[in-house]
């Protein structure tokens, strides 16, 4: 579906959207009527961009992409949420393959803040109300043995948010930005993390319990949350957080 079929002037941007909460949440931005572009390395709903983002060489043409589509006249309003994430390798520093360490790092730190700063530059020219959300997770606040880079670059992630939420606020600028964890989510990346063995993974029987009592969040409700935070600027209220630039937040004070 080409972007200039669309008559929605929301424009919504969304890595990692062919599985998980990023699917839904592109699928459900789609339903209301925004116009959605994705990138990811399978295929997405609305306009969509194939790219692995834990290879650097990319990253300019993702960047690129993502601006082209921010320019286009006549949008009151534009969102990118890098929500695009891997777990694995899991296991303990030291002992696992250093070419998917690496990658996630790459994915997980490198490539929020170096498409984030992009999109950034990009609504600022193009003069627009936008608002990026960069997708973290309890992890960066909480150590979990076996989870080295995925804990360091959910860290990363929300002290870059805030930094760059006071030189937003400090600029005036039409642009939120915000890192949201969005809790254990019933997504293929709970399945890989219940399937490893207590060697690599010692905290293993507590995440396979969150399946079998039923307590993980659906990805369409962790959308749908997202999504009503995409429509907030910087002084509205969302459930029980009134915002802030810069803010990290946690899905529940969303939903409640």
């Amino acid at each position: 579906m080409s972007m200039t079929e669309l008559a929605a002037n929301r424009l919504t941007i969304i890595t990692g959207a062919s599985s998980g909460i990023g699917a839904a949440m592109a699928a459900q931005a789609v339903e209301r009527g925004d116009a959605v572009a994705t990138v990811s390395r399978r295929p997405g709903p609305g306009e969509h961009l194939a790219a692995d983002l834990a290879d650097p060489a990319g990253w300019a043409a993702v960047a690129e992409w993502i601006a082209s589509l921010v320019a286009r006249p006549g949008w009151d309003r534009v969102v990118f949420v890098h929500n695009a994430a891997t777990i694995e390798p899991i296991g303990f520093a030291g002992e696992v393959d250093p070419g998917l360490y690496q990658r996630n790092v790459l994915v997980n730190s490198a490539s929020q803040q170096v498409l984030g700063e992009r999109f950034i530059a990009a609504a600022e020219a193009a003069g627009v109300p936008a608002q990026l959300q960069l997708i973290s997770s309890g992890a960066g606040k909480n150590p979990f043995v076996g989870w080295s880079s995925y804990c360091a670059a959910k860290a990363a992630c929300d002290m870059w948010v805030r930094t760059v939420g006071l030189e937003r606020a400090e600029r005036g600028s039409k642009v939120g930005v915000f890192s949201v964890g969005p809790g254990i989510v019933d997504t293929a990346m709970q399945g890989v993390i219940r399937s490893q063995d207590t060697e690599a993974f010692p905290d293993v029987e507590r995440f396979r319990s969150f399946k079998t009592d039923g307590a993980l969040r659906s990805p369409d409700e962790v959308a749908a949350a997202l999504l009503t935070l995409a429509d907030a600027d910087v002084g509205d209220t969302v459930g029980s957080v009134m915002l802030e630039n810069g803010a990290v937040l946690d899905i529940s004070q969303l939903l409640g």
